[in-house]
């Protein structure tokens, strides 16, 4: 059985992120999460990750499209 609610730690293991990074996608409101707990720590709900993932498809689709088509993947960075 998968949890519902996933860690922000969690959250930078699957996007492959910085705990920066994913603090900054909650405290920004990107994607959506709960504090809870006496040190009101951060959790995300599974199913608000997987719509944040598919909004990134879906932008990154909608960008590649105005960019006529050209992807760059970073990996020469």
């Amino acid at each position: 059985m998968s949890s519902r609610f996933l860690t922000l730690a969690d959250v930078t293991e699957v996007l492959n992120i910085s705990a920066p990074q994913a603090y900054a996608l909650v405290r920004s409101g990107e994607l959506p999460a709960i504090q809870i707990g006496g040190r009101l720590q951060w959790r995300v709900e599974s199913t608000e990750l997987e719509k944040y993932i598919q909004r990134m498809y879906e932008q990154t689709r909608a960008r590649i499209s105005s960019d006529g088509g050209s992807v760059a993947d970073g990996a020469g960075d």
